[in-house]
């Protein structure tokens, strides 16, 4: 979520980023996985900023480049990485939102990808169209 905030502020480059981020991070990080995530994010904004588009109450040129990251997060997990059960993601972004979010802003993301999950894994909630 980091890595995103930057790039959005920055308009760096996604490698001198990360490259960034593996020197001041050297705790327990799963790199690989970090990596995958945020390039492709990256790649995909504009796809992601789409499919987020319609769910949302305002222009996404708006949002707090905080719950953008986060929003892009959870749509990216919920899209491309079907492995991660829908309420994890869910509920992975939420906390991001109240631990680094503005005041309530976690009600907010939680409402977004609510209304995402829906169209997008309608078999694992239950909403699939017969």
């Amino acid at each position: 979520m980091q890595a995103l905030y930057q790039w959005q502020l920055s308009g760096g480059e996604p490698l001198d980023i990360e490259t960034q981020f593996r020197a001041e991070f050297t705790g327990k990080t799963d790199w690989e996985y970090f990596h995958d995530v945020f390039s492709a994010i990256v790649n995909q904004s504009d796809e992601l900023d789409n499919l987020l588009g319609p769910r949302l109450d305002r222009k996404i040129s708006t949002l707090d480049p905080v719950e953008k990251a986060i929003l892009w997060i959870g749509t990216f997990e919920l899209k491309r990485r079907i492995d991660i059960p829908y309420r994890v993601v869910i509920s992975e972004c939420v906390e991001l939102a109240k631990s680094f979010g503005a005041t309530d802003s976690h009600k907010y993301v939680n409402g977004v990808l609510d209304k995402l999950v829906s169209d997008l894994r309608p078999e694992e909630t239950g909403k699939a169209k017969k």
